[in-house]
């Protein structure tokens, strides 16, 4: 865009025969009807133009869907610094100052249509990748329980979020026999496509324990002997659980992982079920792995998940913390299992003020009848 004929005729004779469509605009009304039919790649602006000038047309090219994207390098015989950085800051990638020499306006105008490419190659293969996570996290999420079973004594509701896509919290039940039913809890170190993959490997070995698995420790053991040889570098931190409605206790083990919450709203007793702690599963081979059992009584809150919960950071930098948790449990004891996971997980949400979750968030909350 220039109104200045001579000028337009250098441009054409530098920039022509290089493979360019070339189009001219003699007035800033003109450059943004063409622009916004062509979409051109690039635009070479004049400044000082009847009408409309040079800095009112960037701010308009910049201001619509269909333009904004187009390189705009000024061209002008303002060269003062501050005429620069007002066309900088209105949008343009690079300034010339009249009279220009060819090769300068050549190198620059390839030197910007080389970078349009490339960062049009960058993101059709960010939106590649993109597309492959998000699979990755649709059959990740096909995984777990696509519905909670009923359980005597037992009602159950969970929650699940990755941080990004693909993630490495797992969560599962299993039915062992009339009266008893195994309740599995993991979290993989680290995030994205490596703790996806070890999170299905977690649930394929699960799931392919070739016995009953009402023994937590013989379960943990089986499970650490097959990670050890995949994990390279990286762990699982594993709950296991044995449910017994008739004798209304849970046997559990636990492999590094956050020890389950009780609450009991007849004595108000808050409790962090702790058992003797193991490193978590794919570290080292296991000498031994303790059981842990508790009694329940009807109306008790137990609440198994990730550190993903606690660790929820707001924007000071602080933890939501397992003690808050244990309020919230509290608070909503009473309420359907469901709608209680509800009120911990928009309680964890407040307090992060927005903050993104950096880490994959898994309850399972179950009240005792």
């Amino acid at each position: 865009m220039d109104d200045n004929p001579s000028n337009l005729e250098v441009l054409m004779a530098t920039l022509g025969g290089r493979g360019y469509t070339l189009l001219v605009a003699k007035s800033g009304e003109d450059a943004l009807s063409i622009a916004r039919r062509a979409q051109p790649s690039l635009i070479l602006l004049d400044i000082l133009m009847p009408g409309i000038d040079g800095y009112e047309t960037c701010r308009a090219l910049k201001k619509e869907p269909a333009t904004r994207n187009a390189a705009v390098i000024f061209l002008s015989a303002l060269d003062d610094p501050k005429d620069k950085v007002k066309g900088l800051n209105l949008g343009a990638v690079d300034y010339i100052a009249k009279p220009f020499l060819a090769e300068e306006v050549i190198a620059r105008v390839e030197t910007h249509l080389t970078i349009q490419r490339l960062n049009r190659e960058l993101q059709a293969r960010y939106d590649e990748i993109e597309h492959e996570l998000t699979v990755v996290a649709q059959a990740q999420k096909s995984l777990l329980p696509q519905q909670l079973p009923d359980i005597e004594g037992l009602h159950l509701a969970a929650y699940y979020q990755t941080s990004r896509y693909a993630g490495g919290d797992y969560y599962d039940i299993i039915r062992l026999g009339d009266q008893q039913w195994g309740i599995f809890v993991a979290d993989v170190s680290g995030h994205g496509t490596r703790a996806a993959v070890l999170m299905a490997m977690t649930y394929a070995f699960f799931h392919a324990f070739p016995h009953t698995a009402n023994d937590p420790a013989v379960l943990l053991d089986y499970m650490n002997d097959l990670l050890l040889p995949v994990c390279h570098g990286h762990f699982v931190t594993a709950l296991y659980t044995v449910y017994d409605s008739a004798r209304g206790t849970i046997n559990y083990a636990s492999s590094g992982h956050m020890p389950p919450l009780l609450y009991r709203p007849g004595t108000g007793a808050q409790l962090t079920l702790a058992c003797e702690p193991t490193c978590p599963l794919g570290v080292f081979p296991y000498d031994r792995i303790n059981t842990t059992q508790q009694q329940l009584t009807p109306g008790d809150v137990i609440v198994f998940y990730t550190d993903g919960v606690s660790e929820r950071m707001n924007s000071k930098k602080e933890l939501y913390g397992v003690g808050r948790l244990q309020r919230m449990i509290a608070d909503s004891a009473g309420q359907h299992p469901a709608q209680a996971v509800d009120a911990v997980m928009k309680d964890v949400d407040t307090f992060a003020e927005g903050i993104p979750a950096d880490d994959d968030q898994t309850v399972l909350l179950g009240v005792v009848s």
